[in-house]
C-alpha cells in the first residue's frame, strides 16, 4: 500500500507518518521538505505533486494554515489566508487528487476542535474546520470507484501545549500519537464521510 502524506514534517504529521509507515509505504510532501514539495495554496503546485507521485492508495492531509486574530481585527485579507490554505488547499487536494487514487482508496483531511468548542481569536480557523468537515461529509456520497473520504478533528496537542495553553485554557490536550490512530482508522478502515473526533 502506498500513502501520500502532506504535512509530514509538522508535529501532527510526524506522528501520523510514524503510525502509517508501520503498515505502508509513505511518500511525504511539504512546502519546504519531503519526498516531493507542494504549496497547497497553489493549484499548479498540487497538480505538479500528483504528477510526480503517480497513483497511490491513500492521500492524507495533516497540513493547512489558519489565521488567529481577534474578531475586530480579522480583516478579509487575514481571513483569506485561512480560506486559501486550511480550507481551499485541503479541498483542492481532493478535487485534483481523485484521479491519483487507486480504486477503493481514501482521502483524510484535518480539521479541529474549535469548530465545536470555540476559543477567542479562533473564528477563522473554526470556519475552515467546519467547512472542510461539511465538504467531506457531502463529497463522500459522490465519490467514484469505491473511494472514501473522512476528516480527523483533534483537540490541542500535548506536544504543543507549552506554546498554546494561553489560547486553550481549561482544555485537555491529547497526545499526537492518539490523534495519529484516528488517521490510521480512516486510511485502513471502511468508513466514509466520518469526522473522527479526538477530544
Amino acid at each position: 500500500m502506498k500513502i501520500l502524506l502532506i504535512g509530514a514534517s509538522g508535529t501532527l504529521g510526524s506522528a501520523v507518518k510514524e503510525r502509517l509507515e508501520k503498515k505502508a509505504d509513505v511518500i511525504t510532501a511539504g512546502r519546504h521538505s519531503g519526498d516531493v514539495t507542494v504549496d497547497i495554496t497553489s493549484v499548479d503546485s498540487i497538480k505538479k505533486m500528483y504528477a510526480e507521485v503517480g497513483k497511490v492508495d491513500a492521500i492524507v492531509s495533516a497540513t493547512g494554515s489558519a489565521t488567529f486574530s481577534p474578531l475586530t481585527e480579522l480583516t478579509p485579507e487575514k481571513n483569506a489566508v485561512t480560506i486559501s490554505s486550511k480550507l481551499g488547499g485541503q479541498i483542492n487536494l481532493v478535487l485534483l487528487g481523485i484521479n491519483s487514487l487507486n480504486d477503493n482508496g481514501s482521502f483524510t483531511l484535518t480539521t479541529g476542535i474549535m469548530m465545536e468548542d470555540p476559543i477567542v481569536q479562533g473564528a477563522s480557523a473554526a470556519m475552515a474546520n467546519g467547512a472542510v468537515t461539511a465538504f467531506a461529509k457531502s463529497a463522500a456520497i459522490e465519490m467514484p470507484r469505491g473511494l472514501r473520504i473522512n476528516t480527523v478533528s483533534p483537540n490541542v496537542l500535548e506536544e504543543s501545549w507549552d506554546r498554546l495553553e494561553p489560547f486553550f485554557q481549561g482544555f485537555n490536550p491529547v497526545p499526537a500519537e492518539r490523534v495519529a490512530r484516528a488517521f490510521e482508522k480512516s486510511v485502513f478502515g471502511a468508513q466514509t464521510g466520518e469526522s473522527y473526533k479526538v477530544y
